[in-house]
């Protein structure tokens, strides 16, 4: 399932629909999770802000949050991602990288973060080989 909050807008994101199920298929393949799902929400900073304070205690925007199901009884749903649109826009930015990849990069790592990967080498590695398959 893929939501989109009705105030994001983002002309540089590839924020539709169709591009997100595109992205989302594209890095669950790159990644090796063909075959599973995961909910994904494109959130604004004041609606990451509230998840961030809410779920991790911790202020302000972020860039993905991610929430791990778990669940036996649906082996094949990772759980869900919200990506704040704005922030990987303007740390897209920031970084002087195209938006469209570095928001391939957020959601490969937050799909990582689904799957049990904590940070360190093994995520980086992961997460840059999956965005070359997902922004061919």
């Amino acid at each position: 399932m893929i939501e989109i909050s009705p105030d994001v807008r983002r002309p540089d994101l590839p924020v539709s629909r169709s591009e997100l199920r595109r992205l989302l298929a594209a890095s669950l393949a790159g990644l090796g999770l063909s075959g599973k799902s995961l909910g994904l929400r494109v959130v604004s900073d004041p609606e990451i802000t509230e998840l961030n304070v809410r779920y991790l205690g911790l202020p302000g925007p972020t860039n993905v949050l991610s929430f791990p199901v778990g669940d036996p009884d649906q082996p094949d749903y990772l759980g869900d991602i919200a990506i704040s649109a704005e922030t990987v826009a303007r740390e897209a930015f920031l970084y002087g990288q195209d938006p469209a990849r570095h928001l391939a990069r957020m959601l490969c790592h937050g799909i990582l973060h689904l799957a049990g990967l904590d940070h360190g080498p093994r995520m980086f590695s992961l997460t840059e080989s999956a965005i070359d398959m997902a922004t061919r």
